[in-house]
């Protein structure tokens, strides 16, 4: 893994339909570093994720990840070079089982690729060895969020980004996925994307961006205060 990569964002426009709903965002996610991505729904949080992973076509900017133009490169060619999304709500396949659904990420990769990307998996989520066979609709909330966060480990990225990974989970599981989203960024080198608006976000991010109305009001380091802040940003305080 190349230490000194970077996903570089210059000046994105995302469009759904008529209306534009990220203007003229800029900003870098470092391999081995936390970028948090804060706002309240409607921000363009998960907009600008979408576009990233390819799901949503740049309307204006350039994107590049270790000096590779991929502006207009499909969703498998930004997955190939190393930049996974994790969709808000998961998306698995409840039918099948957690492996399958683990499996199913690593599909440009070779044999032995996905062999070891699902051993970090299971050394980073143990639960998942123990229930592979078992359905994915029979986990629970928390137990799904990793498989989902498992799935993408297994393209190998070099940088991942996490749309909303705390909604709808209790305090103490969301305490157990940001350390897990810690340790693959300090641990496994990744770099973190991390849209959220849960306050302790501030706790693991070595970066926040604040998001409103599509557009970025600031990006900083992190500081003591944050959390506060978040908190006030996402309840009114």
């Amino acid at each position: 893994m190349d230490s000194t990569a970077k996903l570089e964002v210059d000046a994105l426009s995302v469009r759904r339909g008529a209306l534009r709903v990220v203007e003229d965002v800029s900003f870098e996610v470092p391999v081995g570093q936390v970028v948090g991505l804060v706002g309240l729904n409607g921000a363009g949080k998960s907009s600008l994720l979408a576009c990233l992973g390819g799901e949503l076509p740049v309307d204006a900017g350039t994107l590049r990840f270790a000096g590779k133009d991929l502006t207009r490169s499909p969703s498998w060619e930004r997955c190939r070079c190393g930049i996974a999304l994790i969709p808000e709500r998961r998306r698995l396949f409840g039918g099948l089982s957690v492996l399958d659904n683990l499996l199913l990420g690593g599909h440009l990769r070779t044999k032995a690729e996905r062999a070891e990307a699902l051993d970090r998996v299971f050394t980073l989520f143990p639960l998942l060895r123990d229930k592979q066979r078992q359905k994915a609709r029979e986990l629970s909330g928390g137990q799904q969020q990793m498989v989902a966060v498992g799935r993408g480990l297994l393209a190998m990225p070099q940088i991942l980004m996490l749309d909303e990974p705390s909604e709808g989970l209790a305090p103490v599981v969301v305490g157990q996925m940001f350390q897990a989203i810690l340790t693959m960024s300090r641990e496994m080198g990744l770099g973190i994307l991390l849209a959220e608006q849960n306050a302790a976000v501030a706790d693991i991010a070595d970066t926040l961006i604040f998001m409103q109305g599509g557009r970025v009001t600031e990006s900083r380091p992190v500081e003591k205060s944050d959390a506060v802040d978040i908190a006030g940003l996402v309840f009114g305080g």
